[in-house]
């Protein structure tokens, strides 16, 4: 069996019941469940429809995403997630190069890194090297000033740790962030680069070797092992071309907002939905959420 699951971004509730009963419809599909009323709904189906792809971008175009999954299993474990443009709305090396001076030209560099156009870790380089002299004291600013929560973060922490899962934070930016999102989100464990300061200003330089995409899946793997349980138990959410072979290793990896190269490549796409989407897609309705 297989559940067909329709939501939309919570700030914007225009899911209504024609548009969820059309689907079902047309698609022989069961009675729907709301989860949210204007938000998310569900309902089952026997087998994966020939037209899922055709639907997908019809429902785009009214702001709705659209996923089709096995039913067994969809209830996660673990949950583990990318940072930057996932977990926060904003590219932590994009800000820190922003106080540097070289902000535009360093978040060029991000957004195509972040696509697959470029290496990641000569990238990553690269940007890092142009912060150069900064004052190690402009992380604490950032974070203060310009960092922001993705919108459904706390819910869906708080919810998957009330439900018993664990969460992992697993970043290809930098600790000095990863140890301050994880502790104000509450997850178990944070893991990412570490920039090299000396005398109070940064090196220009990460320490080696750097989190790249192939660490991000050894991380999944390690952690999933540690916990005795299996990929396939595993909720992975992220956005860049470098969390790609951590999304689809995972049980349901998620792009969330995600690049055209991530999108091309991940059947479970989340364009419109909060991080909460995480929670609807495990058929956990807005009633049952943690505070």
């Amino acid at each position: 069996m297989f559940t067909a699951t329709l939501l939309t971004n919570p700030e914007t509730p225009v899911l209504d019941r024609v548009t969820v009963e059309s689907l079902r419809n047309a698609w022989g599909g069961g009675d729907a469940r709301w989860l949210d009323p204007g938000i998310a709904a569900e309902f089952p189906l026997e087998t994966v429809p020939e037209t899922l792809w055709s639907a997908w971008q019809d429902l785009q175009a009214l702001r709705v995403d659209l996923v089709v999954q096995p039913t067994a299993g969809r209830k996660k474990r673990l949950l583990i997630a990318d940072m930057d443009s996932t977990m926060i709305q904003q590219e932590c090396i994009d800000e820190l190069a922003d106080e540097a001076g070289v902000g535009a030209y360093v978040a060029e560099i991000t957004a195509r890194a972040m696509n697959g156009e470029l290496d990641f870790e000569a990238a990553l380089r690269e940007r890092v090297g142009l912060l150069k002299g900064l004052p190690e004291e402009v992380i604490a600013r950032v974070l203060r000033d310009r960092i922001t929560l993705m919108p459904g973060g706390p819910v869906l922490l708080a919810t998957m740790r009330a439900a018993g899962a664990h969460t992992a934070l697993v970043s290809g930016g930098f600790t000095a962030f990863t140890g301050a999102i994880a502790a104000k989100l509450g997850f178990h464990e944070n893991h990412a680069n570490v920039l090299l300061a000396e005398d109070g200003a940064l090196t220009g330089q990460v320490a080696e070797p750097i989190l790249g995409k192939e660490a991000k899946l050894q991380a999944l793997e390690e952690i999933t092992a540690r916990l005795g349980l299996s990929p396939q138990d595993a909720l992975a959410v992220g956005d860049g071309a470098n969390d790609l072979p951590m999304l689809l290793r995972a049980g349901t990896g998620v792009a969330l907002h995600a690049k055209p190269r991530v999108q091309a490549e991940c059947d479970v796409r989340v364009n419109h939905g909060d991080l909460t989407a995480l929670l609807y897609l495990q058929g956990i309705s807005r009633e049952d959420f943690a505070a």
